[in-house]
């Protein structure tokens, strides 16, 4: 997939959530939409590597030690 669909595919999520939430108020769009995208994105990526640490952070281009603390954060690990 290319990244201008990635990216298509999160503004139209981000889009309607926002119609979907109508005249409720919004306040933590940035955390929410992260939440939602670093997970999977982080369990797609650890399942494509076979659940080896160091190609998934490389893939990601982060360090071991950072994929841990968010796999932690994730409760991945």
């Amino acid at each position: 997939m290319a990244k201008k669909n990635i990216s298509k595919a999160v503004r139209r999520t981000v889009e309607a959530y926002i119609a979907d939430m109508e005249d409720q108020e919004i306040t933590d769009l940035y955390e929410l939409v992260l939440k939602e995208v670093e997970a999977p994105m982080l369990n797609s990526v650890l399942r494509h590597t076979g659940n080896n640490q160091s190609k998934t952070a490389t893939m990601l281009g982060l360090s071991r030690g950072t994929l841990r603390k968010k796999l932690r954060k994730y409760r991945l690990l």
